[in-house]
This record gives C-alpha cells, sequence and structure tokens, in this order.
C-alpha cells in the first residue's frame, strides 16, 4: 500500500509491504537537513551525505526484515525516496533538467550526470573489493542507485573515475549523484518544461 501527499516541492510518501514499512518526507528547496533511520549505517551515512549536498530536507524512516538480510531495506528505502522525488517535482515545469557533477574523497573520485528526462536509466559502474561496508553489502549500494534512478523517473549515469578504498568510493559516487541532482532540480525562472516534446 503506498500513500502520498504532495505540496509544492514537497512530497511525504510511505510504502508498506510484509517485507518493509518506509515513510519519506521531503523538500526539493531545502538547506540540507536529515534524519534518516534505516536501520543500516551505512546506508544512513550516505543518505544524509546525499540529503546534505543536494540541499534536500529529508526525514527517512524504515522498519524492515534486516533479520533477513539488508536487500529489501536498501531497494525499497531507495524506490521510496525516488518516488518523493518524482512527486515533488511535479510536471517538471522550470526545472533545469541536467546536471552533472565529480566528487572526490580523498584517493576516490566520482561522476554523476543526471536527466529528470520522465525516462528511468541507470548506469553504475563503481567496483567494490569488499563484501560490505557497515552494513550495507555493496552488491546493493549499485541497487540502491538502481532503484532511486527508476522510482525517480531519471536517467543517471554514475562511475568511479578512481578510487581505492570502498567506502570512499561509495560515498564520492553518493555525493556526486547529490551535485549533480541539485543542479538538476534547480528551478531556471521560467514555467518551461524543459524538452521539445512539451512534457518529461
Amino acid at each position: 500500500m503506498t500513500a502520498s501527499i504532495t505540496t509544492g516541492r514537497r512530497a511525504e510518501k510511505s510504502r508498506a509491504t510484509k517485507e518493509t514499512t518506509v515513510r519519506v518526507s521531503l523538500n526539493l528547496d531545502g538547506s540540507g537537513k536529515s534524519a534518516v533511520a534505516t536501520g543500516i549505517g551505512f546506508l544512513d551515512h550516505m543518505l544524509d551525505a546525499l540529503a546534505k549536498h543536494a540541499r534536500l530536507d529529508l526525514e527517512l524512516e524504515c522498519e524492515g526484515d534486516l533479520h533477513v538480510d539488508d536487500h529489501h531495506v536498501a531497494e525499497d528505502c531507495a524506490l521510496v525516496l525516488g518516488a518523493a522525488v518524482d512527486e515533488a517535482l511535479g510536471d517538471r515545469r522550470g526545472v533545469t533538467r541536467f546536471g552533472s557533477a565529480y566528487a572526490p574523497l580523498d584517493e576516490a573520485l566520482a561522476r554523476a550526470v543526471v536527466d529528470l528526462s520522465g525516462r528511468p536509466w541507470t548506469e553504475f559502474h563503481v567496483p567494490f573489493r569488499r563484501d560490505s561496508i557497515g552494513g550495507l553489502a555493496t552488491e546493493n549500494i549499485g541497487h540502491v542507485f538502481r532503484s532511486f534512478g527508476l522510482a525517480a523517473r531519471m536517467s543517471l549515469h554514475v562511475d568511479l573515475i578512481r578510487g581505492e578504498n570502498d567506502h570512499h568510493k561509495a560515498e564520492a559516487a553518493f555525493k556526486a549523484l547529490a551535485l549533480a541532482l541539485r543542479q538538476a532540480v534547480a528551478l531556471d525562472g521560467t514555467q518551461d518544461v524543459p524538452s521539445t516534446k512539451g512534457s518529461l
């Protein structure tokens, strides 16, 4: 069951299944404040970084079947967050639409490119050496990006340029996404839909 409330560039969205219950409150025009509790420490850290550097105000709470593993929680948090971004964008009128950014973290350097096209597609190319970081399986990091891009209806490309430390690589990727998303959702001062099709 999914419930949502959208006001301006804000959205509140919830989703409950037998595997997880997720609640998200989002303000696209925030200041970077966040309160995230997923039960997975590293995922909390990454979503806090996303909110901070994208200047989103984000509250996200999840209760899930972590006794099984981290997959359902990671996936469902990303899906509900992406759906909240999609709803907060409305018809995407007046947005910049495109964003691209590089983010370094020590030796790691990641690039993210966003297009709020309405056509979901994610390419995620960040290799990891470890099986998990802070309770989050590294195989689920790419799944978080793909699920988020799908639900937000965006084209998203994330690439690791260089890096050795897996924590640094993941964090650089999330920060690059945050910076690119901040550009893409920014209002350009018009009421135009930024597409030759007339809709996104």
